[in-house]
């Protein structure tokens, strides 16, 4: 595999030989082999690129590994990339620097980049117009189909897209829309008709006059479904009068609608430290290190603790009078809470990395054991916290045990479900997006329970 030379090569230092193999390599092989190194690493090889092929790979990179290589530039090199990306690109990665960053590096582009930036970054987040490209072609309807074709064989290098093109009048205004493949047929058609490739068919003639289009303010989740159930490869921009300002590209679309999708996953499973780019965070949560999937995934589950501490002890102060039995009941919702948390944590990695193409189903055993690795160990530590607070808390050793125990098991357990069970529904064609967080509560409650109250009875039978 590319990354396993890439590794091997910089591991000894061997740069020479590691930029033959980058030049040989395809664009698609680094930037796949890129996102798993390390950031140090990710400097490395991107310094050892050919200019070209270095700004196809940055633009496609996360903000966060952008931001990593922007820092690593002198002034000089970070400016020559930043003035040499596409306009809405620039915006994103803009969106995501520093403040001071962003305008330092704004203040250095040329001032035609600058003039486009700043246009687009005028517009609301989330719309249309901030997240537009202006790099498209326009023609005009008394062009002949020659004509055409010249025009966009002469700007198709510097522009997103060549494949859609759009029909204006002088003054900008959206009259229509063709593709490049209707327009290549119709010069055929043109040389077979009339004998020569140079005829009197006008673009006006062959133009779609029902060009769909959005405006500058709509909203851009709209527009990547729009784009989505059209099946359209890009879609023009309008502003109020109806003129074209720019177009948003379908890969646009495709990120969006993943990140629209993933916030709305999280806010439901509550996962902390979501901003940026959700798809290095699923990659880093199904084949990250143990630490880095704890750096995630613990501080939410810390908090949930201290609410169920808070639990316990309203249950503690309704109950001082139910003697022992009430001192089993204060901890019973600490345990379902906690248990419920993982669940809800390893169903959501498992369906996001499904839909991502990190958790390949043939492999499920691997991802499964390791989820439950995760739920064992982040079970084990918080179980004997809470033990220790359990036991000081109410003055019983045996009661501390008892409780610590039975919610590392319980974590585990939850850990457990929360691949187990959704990877089932998908086996057998259901939707496991809305039945596996029902089925995974009312089955981990039950164990939960039974779990609690078995430990329970093995260290404090004497006293129930």
């Amino acid at each position: 595999m590319l990354i396993e030379k890439i590794l091997d090569y910089i591991k000894n230092r061997d740069m020479e030989n590691l930029k033959i193999l980058l030049a040989s390599s395809e664009e698609l092989e680094i930037l796949q082999a890129f996102h798993d190194l390390s950031p140090e690493d990710q400097v490395i090889v991107f310094r050892l690129l050919a200019k070209g092929v270095a700004l196809d790979i940055f633009e496609e990179l996360d903000t966060d590994e952008q931001q990593n290589l922007i820092h690593s530039f002198t002034q000089e090199k970070a400016v020559e990339l930043v003035n040499e990306m596409a306009p809405d690109d620039r915006v994103r990665l803009f969106d995501e620097l520093p403040a001071s960053v962003a305008k330092k590096l704004l203040a250095a582009i040329s001032p035609e980049e600058r003039k486009i930036t700043n246009i687009l970054m005028g517009y609301k987040d989330e719309t249309a117009g901030r997240i537009m490209t202006t790099e498209f072609i326009t023609l005009r309807r008394d062009m002949t189909v020659e004509q055409a074709l010249d025009k966009v064989s002469k700007q198709a290098e510097d522009k997103e897209t060549v494949y859609t093109l759009f029909v204006t009048d002088a003054s900008k205004k959206l009259e229509g829309v063709l593709t490049l493949k209707g327009l290549l047929i119709a010069r055929g058609t043109s040389a077979a008709t009339i004998g020569k490739t140079d005829g009197n068919t006008l673009i006006g003639d062959i133009m779609s006059k029902n060009a769909i289009s959005v405006s500058t303010d709509t909203d851009q989740e709209e527009v990547a479904r729009v784009l989505q159930e059209l099946d359209l490869l890009a879609i023009p921009v309008v502003d109020k009068e109806g003129r074209i300002v720019g177009i948003v590209t379908i890969d646009d679309a495709v990120d969006i609608l993943e990140e629209e999708t993933t916030e709305d996953i999280l806010d439901h499973a509550g996962f902390s430290d979501t901003a940026g780019s959700e798809t290095s965070r699923s990659e880093l949560l199904v084949n990250g290190s143990l630490w880095k999937i704890w750096r995630v995934r613990v501080p939410v589950l810390l908090i949930t603790l201290l609410f169920g501490f808070i639990t316990g002890a309203i249950i503690d102060d309704f109950e001082t009078r139910l003697g022992a039995i009430s001192v089993v009941a204060i901890f019973i919702p600490l345990i379902m809470g906690m248990g419920g948390d993982v669940g809800t944590q390893s169903a959501t990695v498992f369906a996001r990395g499904v839909v991502l193409g990190h958790i390949q189903m043939k492999n499920f055993l691997k991802h499964f054991l390791k989820e439950v690795w995760v739920g064992f160990t982040i079970g084990t530590v918080l179980g004997v916290a809470t033990g220790f607070v359990a036991a000081w808390w109410q003055g019983e050793p045996m009661l501390g045990l008892a409780v610590g125990l039975a919610l590392a098991a319980t974590m585990t357990v939850a850990a457990m479900l929360g691949y187990f069970v959704p990877y089932l529904l998908l086996k057998f064609n259901l939707d496991q997006a809305a039945g596996s967080a029902p089925v995974i509560t009312s089955i981990k409650d039950i164990a939960g329970l039974a779990i609690y109250f078995l430990f329970v009875s093995i260290f404090m039978g004497s006293m129930l």
